[in-house]
């Protein structure tokens, strides 16, 4: 393939909703480009796409894919996301570097909360944005229903380019408003037709709506549209790309990709209509500045998604945001200080690569066996960091272990380069319950991770429940004595300590108090006291939990002048501060979570209905855009163990949350 020119570049992120079609309709543009003698299938599970075999066994996309075409003397660098949220953070990233959103929008089901939540997260970027209409040869479809659906939801942006010619199992075409010619697909034949006569009129009324449409954004074009003067197509084109490139017109283009048809009008739309890297928004650094897709200056590149391949090693895809960058470049990593030789340059195409010698700005492509360099980051000259892609919280946490002895000297070593591969996923290693937890998007998400730890690093890995890290507190004032005394041959050990504790409000921690006169207790032994109260306290109160909020006081004590040591006021203070702990009505705190849920508004009353028997103390709720509601609450943790699994499934999938740690508070009927 030979160098693109910036201006002859087109990164588009394909999404929507899971089973809209995106895969099929990334394999039927391959097709008709040329690059695939024939189509491989979602139910077949070959294809380009797809290509991990967590893939091939879901059959669904899990991951985002790269895959490079040629097309009217354009690159197209598609990048092919899932629907499903679980691996939102793959839209996420291919959202951050895409100039054009192709949302895929299935004609059986319409506009769903999954297109909205993908169109909200481009409006908020400004990244240009275009509807393909898929599926239109299924039974009981209605083009004209979605349609009315996108200009309801989306506003009045969204702007028709073509119809549908017989609408079913019939669909045989489309109709191009622009141009005023029909693109019928017959017995694997593409014909350029008259619009049939029987959709003439409804497309002249909408083709007269359209370019009234686009006009307006042009002064000049306007005044001699408005004398009777038509616009030619390469007018109107130009005009509607000016509005594309703005973000202020949606054009809806329509097919299938199954069969295919009209997936070529789309290929053409991309390349005529849709922004290059110069007319989209540029990337910006970590100031929010904008960093211009220009020759000018050394090469700088952020990279956004690394995988692992047999063959290759470690991949690390990338987009090229200024500069021009050769094969056999020295680039410095911003985050380390230290130099990357960009060995080879590959373009993808799903899991095959192809060496390129050089890619302009703007450009996507790849680069294998980089020493220390990780998702996020940027290569360049050392002066410039560009902004990494935004990733979603984790919503979910299993414990993990390793299956064997042998797992357990690689599950660590596994665990940092699959979070390296996928930054959406987290890494925790808590304390407090010995446990290690892998964090990540959905049930979904966990397992699949998992599973590819099994398979590429060959490392067994168990889950086991989690464990709330509940904490012990007391209630009431209390005194105890602790006496330590041990007779050996040589030196015995003697050590008195009487001490004091008493509550403190929540969150307030410990404070240990000195209240010795008289020299009972030597100046040099009262840190001992303290430092066996602090042990015993994180050893666990009554209930084996680690005790909290309390101010313990050292007030009286005995010590002997060749037996006591700092070993035996240790043991003194720890043995009455255990003392104590009975007689000072504890009770098992919780921790609690404030939680933010962004739900579609027909479900609110369900969940909230089921906040409620979480215990949850709901805060609020606001109306969001595009339907959602957002509830605020405050949480048990243990009750969000398996949260995300049943939002999910109350939802139908639509429903997310963040939840951060708040504060602790007493478990209700817990033991005292």
């Amino acid at each position: 393939m030979k160098t693109y020119p910036t201006e002859r570049i087109r990164n588009v992120a394909l999404v929507g909703a899971g089973g809209a079609g995106k895969t099929m309709l990334a394999e039927a543009m391959l097709f008709r480009a040329g690059v695939l003698d024939r189509m491989g299938g979602i139910e077949a599970r070959n294809t380009v796409c797809d290509h991990e075999p967590e893939e091939r066994e879901a059959g669904s996309s899990q991951v985002m894919a790269l895959a490079t075409f040629e097309w009217n003397d354009c690159k197209i660098n598609l990048l092919d996301t899932p629907g499903s949220f679980d691996f939102a953070a793959e839209q996420w990233a291919a959202m951050a570097v895409a100039d054009l959103v192709v949302l895929v929008v299935d004609a059986t089901t319409g506009v769903d909360h999954a297109l909205a939540e993908a169109w909200r997260r481009a409006a908020a970027a400004e990244i240009p944005r275009l509807i393909f209409v898929n599926k239109l040869d299924r039974e009981y479809v209605s083009f004209d229903s979605v349609l009315e659906q996108l200009a309801e939801t989306f506003g009045s942006g969204v702007a028709p380019l073509e119809l549908p010619i017989s609408e079913g199992p019939g669909f045989c075409g489309v109709a191009d408003l622009l141009s005023d010619d029909a693109w019928l697909y017959e017995d694997g034949a593409i014909t350029e037709t008259p619009i049939p006569a029987e959709m003439a009129d409804r497309a002249g009324s909408v083709r007269e709506s359209l370019v009234e449409g686009i006009v307006v954004a042009d002064d000049d074009l306007l005044e001699r549209y408005l004398e009777g003067e038509v616009p030619s197509t390469e007018e109107l084109e130009g005009t509607l790309g000016a509005g594309v490139a703005a973000a202020t017109v949606f054009p809806v283009v329509c097919g299938s990709a199954t069969v295919p048809i009209g997936v070529d009008r789309l290929c053409n739309y991309i390349c005529g209509v849709g922004p290059s890297p110069l007319a989209a928004r540029p990337m910006v650094d970590t100031a929010g500045e904008p960093v211009a897709p220009t020759a000018d200056g050394g090469p700088a590149l952020v990279v956004f998604k690394t995988t692992v391949d047999p063959y290759l090693g470690t991949v690390s895809v990338f987009k090229l945001a200024r500069g021009t960058l050769s094969a056999d470049t020295v680039l410095v990593n911003s985050r380390t200080g230290d130099s990357e030789r960009v060995r080879t340059i590959f373009r993808l195409r799903g899991a095959s690569s192809e060496p390129v010698s050089e890619l302009a700005a703007g450009d996507i492509g790849a680069a294998a066996k980089l020493a220390d360099t990780a998702t996020g980051d940027t290569l360049g000259d050392g002066s410039l960091e560009l902004a990494a892609p935004p990733r979603p919280e984790p919503m979910l946490s299993f414990a993990v272990v390793p299956r064997s002895k042998a797992d357990e000297e690689k599950l660590s070593n596994a665990l940092r380069r699959m979070c390296g591969e996928d930054p959406s996923l987290r890494v925790t290693r808590l304390a407090e319950t010995r446990q290690t937890l892998l964090s990540g998007l959905g049930d979904m998400h966990l397992r699949t991770s998992l599973k590819r730890i099994e398979r590429k690093f060959n490392v067994g890995v168990d889950i086991e429940d989690l464990r709330i890290p509940f904490r012990e507190t007391i209630t009431a004032k209390a005194a105890a004595e602790g006496k330590h005394k041990k007779q050996t041959g040589g030196h015995g050990q003697f050590g008195i300590a009487h001490i004091r504790i008493e509550p403190l409000p929540r969150g307030a921690g410990f404070e240990f108090a000195d209240e010795i006169s008289g020299g009972v207790i030597p100046r040099q032994y009262i840190p001992a006291v303290e430092a066996g109260i602090r042990e015993a306290m994180e050893g666990g109160g009554a209930h084996g939990y680690p005790v909290v909020d309390l101010r313990a006081t050292v007030y009286d004590g005995k010590h002997h002048s060749v037996d006591s040591s700092e070993m035996s006021f240790k043991m003194a203070g720890r043995l009455a501060f255990n003392a104590a702990m009975s007689e000072a009505r504890p009770v098992v705190l919780e921790p609690v979570s404030r939680v933010d849920v962004r739900v579609p508004g027909e479900c609110l009353g369900d969940v909230i209905g089921d906040l409620s028997s979480r215990r949850a103390i709901v805060q609020g709720t606001d109306t969001g855009d595009y339907g959602t509601q957002h509830i605020r609450a405050l949480v048990p943790e243990s009750e969000l163990v398996r949260y995300a699994i049943d939002l999910r499934s109350i939802t139908g999938g639509r429903g997310s949350f963040t939840a951060d740690h708040d504060h602790y508070a007493v478990l209700p009927g817990a033991p005292s």
